[in-house]
């Protein structure tokens, strides 16, 4: 550090990729200090766990954003690997830094591992500061009235709505003479490998998304002005672009969830209307979408185990199947049930899927063909671009019936009346399946009750150019039926 200098400020980020409504990056300028940015991909500490490929393809691209964002600003974003710990106690004494910033994170093993570097940089006589960017409600600030965490989610976010409002997302901090370059080594992007390149899959992805701050702001703009007033009626309809899309940039932080709170206020008066209102009403099922996210990761906070065993232990002796075949045939949408194939197709070439489709997709894996919830969950941690480890662990034990505010055992989605009543013309299913595009309407979900010269017509040959269903609807919800009940007093 030069003798001149005042001693810089370290700024660590995380899932946080954004400037503005940035509460670490603000506090680290209001200090008038010099700012080091960096981020850190640290896949040494215990309790990391590795993020899948199209997580990895995203946040190479929303870190080239964010350098660039810093870049505006006269700062340069520090990119180092290893151990977060002593990668930071280095940069310290590269730099002379005497204050780290950081927002937190609510994972178990993130919430042990910055409690050690916390204790470690403050025995080392660097001051350590943390805030929350990341939720509307900090886990343990909304509790039941007996004390305990909430495990249903209506009486969780009615307390939400009942509390103090989220404070007003802060604006873009303004660094002035904080941004200062600092001769630190930075690694090269590239030179971390988390894009694909043999084979490069991720044609798909480039297509459907630009990842980055600027992108976020614009799709929460757009979906404002056309699409929340009709998102209640239209949310369940993948045929539609009637959701925001915004879930990757919410779990890499390009966005932050008071940002999304407030614009919708902006624009009406979600709060007056109670947890149960109508189901036509945009603003507040949008929210309470936000909300779900905030139950899951509370869930997270409440109970580490989440991810790996069921929340209702009766599940652990659940009579789940090894069935290899079954598995790569849902993972490559070849079930032979158009619904479910579209889906896991979607979810392949773009990294997302639908969220309607996401439950009936999840159904299918565990309760059609009796294949662990935990399998599913980690096809979507590695393939979904905006695989989060609260949501995805708390939705698929939903979707098991063996989490909180679980789905009752007996609902098994059937694909074709799933399908007929989400995507009635076929269009989803037309889209991502385009081998049954030539197919009427009519037997657009059901292509195996087509009469033949329908599927001439089409050119479709069951078996050949689209497979048959690998199991029946009404003879594998009767297994799995059987299966549930046969844990149900335990």
């Amino acid at each position: 550090m030069p003798q001149s200098a005042a001693p810089p400020v370290i700024v660590r980020f995380r899932r946080d990729l954004r400037l503005a409504d940035n509460p670490a990056l603000h506090a680290a300028a209001a200090t008038g200090r010099p700012v080091v940015p960096v981020y850190i991909l640290d896949r040494d500490s215990a309790g990391s766990r590795t993020p899948g490929g199209a997580s990895r393809w995203w946040l190479h691209h929303s870190l080239s954003a964010l350098s660039q964002s810093l870049a505006a600003n006269g700062l340069t974003l520090v990119l180092r690997r290893g151990a977060a710990g002593p990668v930071l106690e280095r940069l310290v004494a590269e730099t002379g830094a005497r204050g780290i910033y950081w927002n937190r994170l609510y994972e178990p093993g993130a919430i042990r591992r910055d409690g050690a570097i916390r204790a470690a940089l403050r025995a080392a006589g660097v001051t350590v500061e943390s805030f929350n960017a990341a939720l509307l409600f900090e886990p343990g600030t909304v509790l039941s009235g007996s004390g305990a965490p909430y495990r249903v989610f209506t009486p969780f976010w009615r307390a939400c709505l009942a509390a103090d409002p989220p404070a007003p997302p802060l604006p873009e901090p303004a660094f002035g003479a904080t941004a200062a370059a600092y001769p630190v080594h930075s690694e090269p992007l590239d030179s971390w490998g988390l894009l694909p390149t043999a084979p490069d899959w991720a044609g798909g992805l480039r297509a459907a998304w630009r990842p980055g701050e600027a992108t976020a702001q614009r799709l929460l703009q757009a979906f404002l002005a056309n699409g929340l007033h009709g998102y209640a009626a239209q949310r369940d309809r993948p045929d539609l672009p009637a959701v925001s899309r915004l879930s990757p940039h919410l779990h890499f932080g390009e966005i932050g969830p008071r940002q999304i709170w407030h614009a919708v206020h902006a624009r009406s008066a979600p709060r007056d209307v109670p947890a149960d209102g109508p189901a036509d009403d945009g603003p507040r099922k949008f929210l309470a979408e936000i909300g779900w996210r905030e139950f899951c990761c509370n869930l997270l906070a409440d109970f580490p185990d989440l991810p790996d065993k069921p929340l209702q232990p009766r599940f652990a002796d659940f009579d789940w199947k090894d069935n290899p075949p079954a598995l790569r045939a849902w993972q490559r949408g070849r079930t032979g049930y158009p619904f479910v194939d579209a889906g896991m197709r979607q979810l392949w070439q773009t990294g997302w899927m639908h969220n309607r489709v996401r439950m009936v997709t999840a159904s299918f894996l565990v309760k059609h063909l009796l294949i662990p919830w935990q399998t599913g969950a980690a096809w979507f941690w590695d393939t979904l671009v905006d695989a989060d480890l609260a949501n995805n662990s708390a939705n698929w034990q939903w979707v098991a019936g063996c989490g909180a505010d679980a789905a009752p055992y007996f609902r098994i989605f059937n694909p074709v009346t799933q399908g007929r009543k989400f995507d009635p013309q076929g269009d989803y299913v037309r889209r991502f399946v385009p081998e049954l595009a030539g197919l009427p309407d009519r037997w657009i979900h059901r292509p195996w009750d087509a009469p033949p010269s329908a599927l001439e017509a089409a050119g479709v040959r069951l078996g050949a150019t689209y497979p048959r269903p690998i199991v029946g609807h009404t003879e594998a919800r009767r297994r799995a039926l059987e299966a549930f009940e046969r844990i149900k007093g335990r």
